[in-house]
């Protein structure tokens, strides 16, 4: 028995079961040789059994179809510009944007930490990273109070 492949695709392993498929080849069989090559969790057994069918019903597709419903995520470059415009109210809590806004306070959460890359410090929403100016400041003040010591 050959060693498994240990880096592939989904489409890799759809394009292989499209091709035995085409072949012929049943959808046991396909699946047995899917195994063998691409190791067990390339693709279950039932997974080969709805390919094939896809498959007989003439789809050509490797792909994702696009799904429906809700999106994953509202975080969007919108959103994000317009919690960033609500931001000059450093005082303003999520919950505030959320309200504000009328999107989840996850996504606000999401929004002002991860993408915007703000924190609170004493009630006030400021960037992680301090600019050139604020690290002159600081060490300004600093040696303004070693002086005065």
């Amino acid at each position: 028995m050959a060693t498994p492949i240990k880096e592939w695709s989904k489409l890799e392993v759809r394009a292989d079961v499209l091709f035995l498929f085409s072949k012929g080849t049943k959808p046991s069989e396909i699946h047995k040789q899917i195994a063998e090559t691409y190791g067990e969790g390339a693709l279950s057994r039932s997974r080969v059994y709805q390919w094939c069918t896809w498959f007989g019903e003439g789809r050509t597709s490797l792909g994702d179809e696009p799904k429906s419903g809700r999106p994953k995520t509202s975080t969007n470059e919108d959103n994000t510009t317009r919690v960033d415009e609500l931001r000059c109210d450093r005082r303003m809590k999520i919950r505030e944007f959320a309200l504000k806004l009328e999107i989840p306070k996850s996504t606000v959460h999401e929004i002002v930490h991860d993408t915007l890359g703000y924190r609170k410090v004493s009630a006030r929403w400021v960037p992680k990273m301090l600019t050139e100016d604020h690290k002159l400041q600081r060490v300004e003040i600093s040696q303004r109070l070693l002086q005065r010591c």
